[in-house]
């Protein structure tokens, strides 16, 4: 039997890229999903379909996960289709498009739509599960953090700023959350080939002499920590980060 047999997943940012490869993967062990986007509902759809063709079931939600009625009309979604909640992956960020600029030159809106996004965006979808989890007794939070926490990055002050407060968030939920039975991790990968990224840069002159494994990351190399995080082989960790970046940050 297929390790995520009869849990459900909810997967933000699952229109493109990393929350597409995370739905396919965790519907490859067995999970169902619930699909979550903002604006990119077409390639939600497109996900759900996939889903669909790896014959799980999916359904699909648009989402601002900065809004909490939003995050919390998500959560009785998952639960009025599939009656429970055993996952939760909060992927959804704000970093499509994003400008490098100085410190000094970025605006207050875009701090603060940043740090909406990838900060209280995670915070509100778990308080969003927390209900239904607790009352199972039992559930997997997975955040996406990033490598640049560890390295910092030229001109993404705000990027990095929010990153670390996912993973200051990670650790603090693990401690609430952890009498409930409910394990809180975060996920920090490298620079990744997705769509995302080539609006911030040209992927292919990339430089991989930094970095160990010699060459770009890709979604799917961040796929088996996800399910292993989401899966029952997990259940003694919490408040961890995980570098999956091929080497390049050690800590």
């Amino acid at each position: 039997m297929a390790r995520l047999e009869g849990r459900v997943a909810i997967v933000t940012g699952a229109g493109k890229g990393l929350g597409k490869a995370f739905c396919l993967g965790l519907a490859r062990e067995g999970a169902d999903i619930v699909a979550v986007t903002r604006a990119d509902m077409e390639g939600l759809q497109d996900t759900a379909k996939g889903v669909k063709a790896l014959g799980r079931e999916a359904i699909v939600s648009q989402v601002d996960v900065s809004n909490e009625e939003d995050t919390l009309r998500m959560a009785r979604e998952a639960l009025a289709k599939f009656s429970r909640i055993d996952i939760l992956v909060n992927n959804a960020a704000y970093y499509y498009g994003v400008t490098r600029r100085s410190f000094t030159e970025i605006t207050g809106a875009e701090w603060d739509r940043m740090m909406g996004v990838n900060v209280k965006g995670p915070w509100l979808c778990a308080r969003a599960v927390f209900p239904a989890m607790k009352q199972q007794g039992k559930g997997k939070i997975i955040n996406l953090a990033s490598e640049v926490f560890f390295t910092g990055s030229q001109g993404f002050v705000h990027y990095v700023s929010s990153k670390g407060g996912v993973i200051g968030l990670t650790r603090a939920l693990a401690i609430e959350l952890g009498p409930h039975g409910i394990c809180i991790n975060a996920v920090a990968p490298g620079y990744t080939d997705t769509e995302a990224s080539r609006t911030i840069a040209d992927v292919s002159k990339y430089d991989t002499s930094r970095t160990p494994l010699r060459r770009l990351e890709s979604p799917e190399d961040l796929v088996g920590i996800v399910n292993f995080l989401a899966s029952d082989e997990s259940d003694f960790i919490t408040g961890q980060t995980v570098l999956v970046d091929g080497g390049r940050a050690m800590h």
